[in-house]
């Protein structure tokens, strides 16, 4: 079972829909790293957030990979075969948001503990679920940009809850869905093995401007970790998923 950190917060259930966005995108890199959603029209409405990752079938076992050195055409078989392998399960990620509004309330949004927010009131951030297979969905959080004056910042992180930590092996990528303009990717995939948690993207209202900058900090805790290196000064504790959210 894994362990990690917790916090004693609850936000009340509601309904939401999704911005939606063209077929374009924007990758926010170290050299070009921040992009600003009231200069593209697009601080309004619901920003969805969205993590998604999985395995590359390049980090299979020693065995499996001379097996294909020696038969080649194995590799033409369907993914769907390789998708059920151990390597393809023994990772669950989790996205989580820290925020603090403009009254000076602080929290956090995460699937621990079922801290899963509310898009229509405070924080204006809502997680949908718990994803922990990877899927065609991944994991999605809501930020209700009509209440942007009521929003300070708010950190986007994704942590591996159990098994072996893996950043640099899951395809992991983070993906904002504005109201209107190109979607906003971030790509979790420098080589940090020890790795537990990361800090993804800051989305910050500045004098009125709701900027998007790329964070992309790795750490080796949890969301205390996370806490300390952004001064959030939240009260940490330890806490477990329970068997339902596993």
């Amino acid at each position: 079972m894994g362990l990690l950190d917790g916090l004693l917060w609850r936000g009340r259930a509601a309904q939401f829909d999704s911005g939606s966005a063209s077929s374009n995108a924007i990758e926010l890199t170290r050299r070009h790293g921040q992009v600003s959603l009231t200069k593209q029209d697009a601080a309004t409405g619901h920003l969805r957030v969205n993590l998604n990752w999985r395995m590359r079938t390049s980090d299979f076992g020693g065995p499996q990979r001379e097996s294909l050195l020696r038969h080649p055409f194995r590799a033409l078989k369907p993914p769907e075969v390789v998708a059920h392998s151990q390597s393809m399960v023994n990772v669950d990620l989790d996205l989580g948001c820290l925020y603090e509004l403009q009254d000076g309330s602080k929290g956090v949004v995460q699937p621990l503990g079922g801290y899963l927010g509310d898009v229509n009131a405070p924080p204006y951030v809502k997680l949908s679920g718990d994803d922990r297979f990877g899927s065609a969905s991944g994991e999605t959080i809501y930020v209700n940009l009509d209440h942007r004056d009521a929003i300070k910042r708010l950190l986007v992180f994704a942590y591996i809850y159990d098994q072996t930590p893996a950043f640099d092996r899951t395809q992991a990528v983070v993906t904002l869905y504005p109201s209107n303009g190109p979607r906003i990717e971030i790509h979790l995939d420098e080589r940090q093995p020890q790795a537990r948690s990361c800090a993804v993207v800051m989305i910050e209202n500045v004098k009125g401007e709701i900027l998007v900058r790329r964070e992309v900090r790795f750490v080796y805790g949890f969301q205390g970790e996370l806490d300390r290196l952004y001064g959030w000064g939240l009260q940490w504790g330890r806490g477990y998923k329970s068997k339902a959210q596993r």
